[in-house]
């Protein structure tokens, strides 16, 4: 099996970077009609940055509203805008879900793509495949595009301006990185473009998860008061840049399964993708057998940023155990990455897992567990 290792073209962040979004493009070759698919709060924090960044280079531009949720429908939207503007260029700013509809449609138009991530809340940006939901929010699918991002820009500036739960919940994601690239490297099983980990995609896995240990809850600190710190900039590179790579080249097992079956609950629905991933990281580490010590260690983080540790902290409380049936079936379907493990994971086994997850997470958080 050949080594595969997958990045964008080019990452910038810092400070206003939005400042420079349109010399970066011109730079690169990527010259307009350009079309931006924005969530609404992205056009809030960066309206006025467009409008200024490609004036200095001549770029014609339009926006289109993000619909909300990464579904088929929303893509054929953004497809159909960006062929009505006669778009060459495909921007996707805010938020996850709106990066990988962006992404989607210009994959199916053939067309390049830039990612603006407006919070540091998945590790969605630097990535070359879309994750898409129901309209109702339950995950369908793994999309995989052509090709990265040809440029990935991150305004830091904006980013401290998001809600904190976003950062917090990017965090959640990237702590997934490196438990599941482990398993997945030393299984030897592929990775997200189809090929075996390289030591660089492993390394580069296993400094997001220091990172995020070391600066985690310092970094949420000065987010909670829109303030950015060099603290906040390693954290927004290890949720974006660090996590991205770490995860599509070297590969993903239980814990995002878990997050898509949890999303076969209606009651979830609310959570973000980053605090479901990181119980899915607490189920995985009991579904391997982890040391108790490293689990520990698992509850102790999520519990200082804010991450849940609990069903109850994703709007299961009661412990339904027909409902947990449901999300473990969802889980192990087909296809999915936790068949990534090194032993044969069935649906019981999950279930157990899920429960015994919870059960140490109330014990660790007898309050209410995140």
């Amino acid at each position: 099996m050949l080594s595969v290792f997958s990045s964008p073209g080019h990452y910038v962040q810092g400070r206003d970077a939005t400042a420079a979004l349109g010399p970066e493009m011109l730079r690169l070759g990527l010259t307009g009609p350009v079309l931006i698919v924005a969530a609404p709060s992205a056009e809030r924090l960066l309206g006025d940055a467009w409008r200024s960044t490609f004036k200095d280079t001549g770029a014609d531009y339009g926006i289109h509203r993000f619909g909300g949720e990464c579904s088929r429908a929303e893509i054929a939207r953004i497809r159909e805008a960006a062929q009505g503007a006669g778009a060459a260029v495909v921007v996707g700013a805010g938020g996850g879900k709106a990066l990988d509809a962006a992404r989607a449609a210009a994959d199916e138009l053939g067309l390049s793509f830039v990612s603006c991530p407006t919070a540091a809340s998945n590790d969605a940006p630097c990535s070359a495949l879309s994750v898409i939901y129901s309209e109702a929010g339950e995950f369908e699918a793994y999309q995989l595009v052509a090709r990265n991002p040809a440029l990935v820009l991150v305004d830091s500036s904006a980013v401290v301006r998001a809600p904190a739960r976003l950062f917090s919940a990017g965090m959640g994601d990237a702590l997934a990185t490196w438990y599941e690239a482990r398993t997945c490297v030393a299984g030897h099983v592929k990775n997200m473009r189809g090929g075996a980990s390289t030591r660089s995609a492993a390394a580069l896995a296993e400094l997001c998860h220091r990172t995020l240990l070391a600066d985690g809850p310092a970094a949420l600190s000065a987010v909670r008061h829109q303030l950015l710190t060099p603290a906040v900039e390693r954290l927004i590179e290890a949720n974006t840049l660090l996590s991205g790579l770490g995860f599509e080249s070297s590969g993903l097992a239980a814990a995002h399964a878990v997050h898509n079956g949890l999303t076969a609950a209606p009651q979830t629905h609310g959570f973000l993708h980053g605090e479901k991933v990181a119980f899915g990281v607490l189920t995985q580490l009991v579904l391997e057998g982890a040391p108790s010590e490293e689990i520990a260690q698992v509850l102790e983080f999520c519990t200082a940023v804010g991450l849940p540790v609990t069903l109850g902290g994703l709007g299961l409380a009661g412990i339904d155990r027909a409902l947990v049936r449901t999300i473990a079936e969802r889980t192990v379907a087909p296809g999915e990455t936790v068949h990534n493990e090194p032993f044969v994971v069935d649906a019981p086994m999950v279930a157990d897992a899920l429960l015994a997850a919870d059960s140490l997470g109330r014990e660790f958080c007898p309050a209410g567990g995140g």
